[in-house]
């Protein structure tokens, strides 16, 4: 008879041993794990040291340091971020980009006659926000989508996560309070769930970024970044550094958007508030 649990399953880490996988993930990810998270860091990483072999978390973090083709790291990445999210998730944020950004950006590309309107996904995970952005765009320019260069970036650390974006095909849940109209048009029914048309994944160009690189590779700024539900895994330092190098990265008077559990402090940043989780460049 088999008494075993999934308690005493679980391998043990000690603090030494969760405090090093700890700075790692700090360091190279940006997120800062408590003490408190030490059970989730074991139940998450523990199937990888069984899988290939490792006979505790020592052994298992010297093989993170040494291997230089970074494919363990983005394995801990996969396993240590959350990609929860589901379409047009916080609504309000895309309400107020159909009423007040995207009407500023045509207004400004107008009158500089470019048609380049430049958009971020910051923290694309497994693509619902990135393709709620491209219809939102589509609604809204309608016939006059194709005068515009609107496609977009979606960046994320955690390949797991934009190999599913890639796909883009998704469950009912993530689409629960979308309109009918709206999932007739732009999904179509799989055996699988629902999945974006192929004119959505023609818009969105998906790249792994890691949002801890010190420089952001862009040739041009952005008119807006989406940066939402990812900084809360941040602390202060790291989240004032990061929204400071994405205001070097947006034209005068673009846009920050941020999740509406994370906030700015506004003595350690130059964005201005607009509404919640809504920050702008000044022109």
């Amino acid at each position: 008879m088999d008494n075993s649990s999934p308690v005493t399953d679980m391998m043990r880490i000690s603090d030494t041993e969760f405090h090093l996988i700890r700075d790692l993930v700090y360091s190279r990810f940006g997120i800062a794990l408590t003490d408190q998270k030490k059970g989730l860091v074991v139940g998450r990483l523990q199937k990888i040291l069984k899988q290939h072999g490792f006979k505790s978390f020592k052994e298992y973090y010297d093989h993170l340091v040494a291997d230089k083709t970074n494919i363990a790291l983005t394995e801990l990445a996969n396993q240590i971020t959350t990609n929860h999210t589901f379409f047009f998730r916080e609504p309000e944020h895309f309400e107020f980009f159909k009423s007040d950004i995207l009407p500023w950006m045509v207004r400004e590309h107008k009158a500089k006659k470019n048609n380049d309107l430049r958009i971020w996904c910051a923290a694309a995970s497994s693509g619902e926000e990135p393709y709620t952005l491209i219809i939102t765009l589509l609604e809204y320019f309608g016939v006059d989508y194709k005068n515009w260069d609107c496609g977009l970036l979606a960046t994320d650390v955690s390949e797991k996560a934009l190999v599913a974006a890639k796909r883009g095909v998704y469950d009912q849940t993530r689409l629960q309070g979308v309109p009918a109209a709206i999932v007739n048009k732009y999904f179509k029914k799989t055996a699988d769930g629902f999945e974006v048309i192929d004119r959505l994944k023609s818009e969105v160009t998906i790249r792994k970024f890691n949002l801890m690189n010190e420089k952001l590779p862009f040739k041009k700024p952005f008119d807006c970044i989406w940066c939402r539900n990812v900084m809360i895994y941040f602390d202060s330092p790291t989240k004032h550094a990061l929204v400071n190098r994405m205001y070097q990265q947006t034209v005068n008077g673009g846009y920050l958007l941020i999740g509406h559990s994370e906030t700015l402090s506004r003595d350690q940043t130059r964005w201005k508030y607009v509404k919640p989780a809504v920050y702008r460049k000044e022109e």
